[in-house]
Formats: structure tokens, C-alpha cells, sequence
């Protein structure tokens, strides 16, 4: 996709991964069964400044959370096509207890799944803590790429996608 590759040091890496994700809502979490198969589903990020941590309200009796008492190795998958901005971050995940961070990142929608609120027995906060990522970030838009597109098919030289920026986020050192 890119030419460019970097490496991103703790420091950098954070304000490189929350430049990454900032915007998009969605994740795919992926955890691994107890068969060891993978197993991937949506999750809505929860606002927070990014200091190394992935927050998601979830289910407190729910599969994902079954799977990471055996594994508690996961994947968070962001995409945001319309802008060329991709990053799949490593990391483990943990069930918090914390009245607090549930209140600081709760909102209102999240009644639509725990309808009893903050209150909700169900409720619970999972933590990602991400130790590394990859990203993909080549923010040209869609009609420099459908130009490159056309170029290359009149041309017969090969479709050669504008450069970018990818690379490698280490959050443990």
C-alpha cells in the first residue's frame, strides 16, 4: 500500500494511535475461543484520551468475556476506508471494576444495552491494554486514487497507490 515505513517509540506511538482512531466509532475486538479458534465482533470505543488503554462497556456474563478468562490475548481492528486510515492493535484484555471509569465513560446510549444504566448488574467495563499496533495511513482522497486507477489502466504501467505512511507502534518500551 505505502512505501514508507516507520517505526513509533511509546510517546509517539500515542499520539499516533489516537490520531489513528479518533473519529472512528466502531472496532472489531477479536478474542480466541476455547477451541482456539478466533472469534471477531463490534465494539463501540468508549471517549477517553488514549494513554495505552481500550475501553468498552460490555456484558458482564457475555462470550467474549467466557473467552478471555482461558486467553486474554485480543486484536482491536480499526477501519476508516473513507480517509485510508487502518490500525490493528495487539494487546491484553481484563474485566475492570472501577465505578469511576464506568461513570467518566459512560453516555446515555449505552441504555439501549443496559437499560438500568450505571446500576445495570450486567454491566462491565473491559480494558484493553495494547502493548503494540500496526497502522496504515494514506490520506489521499478518492478521486487522487480513482486518477491513479484510470492512469494505470490507460497506461498499462500498473497501479501505483500514492504514498503513505505504515508502520509499527510499540507501547512497551
Amino acid at each position: 500500500m505505502t512505501d514508507s515505513t516507520t517505526t513509533l517509540n511509546r510517546a509517539e506511538g500515542l499520539q499516533k494511535f489516537a490520531k489513528m482512531v479518533k473519529g472512528i466509532r466502531f472496532a472489531m475486538l477479536t478474542t480466541v475461543d476455547e477451541d482456539g479458534h478466533l472469534d471477531a465482533r463490534p465494539m463501540a470505543t468508549q471517549d477517553s484520551d488514549f494513554e495505552g488503554k481500550l475501553y468498552f462497556f460490555t456484558a458482564e456474563h457475555s462470550h467474549k468475556v467466557t473467552a478471555l478468562k482461558d486467553n486474554n490475548q485480543v486484536n482491536v481492528a480499526y477501519a476508516d476506508p473513507s480517509d485510508n486510515r487502518y490500525l490493528s492493535a495487539r494487546g491484553t484484555a481484563r474485566l475492570v471494576d472501577d465505578a469511576a471509569k464506568k461513570k467518566e465513560l459512560w453516555n446515555p446510549m449505552l441504555k439501549a444495552w443496559f437499560p438500568r444504566g450505571l446500576e445495570d448488574p450486567e454491566l462491565a467495563l473491559l480494558c484493553v491494554d495494547v502493548e503494540d499496533a500496526h497502522f496504515w495511513d494514506t490520506p489521499s482522497g478518492k478521486m487522487v486514487q480513482l486518477f491513479g486507477m484510470v492512469k494505470a489502466a490507460v497506461t498499462g504501467e500498473g497501479y501505483k497507490p500514492s504514498k503513505g505512511e505504515t508502520g509499527h507502534i510499540d507501547l512497551q518500551h
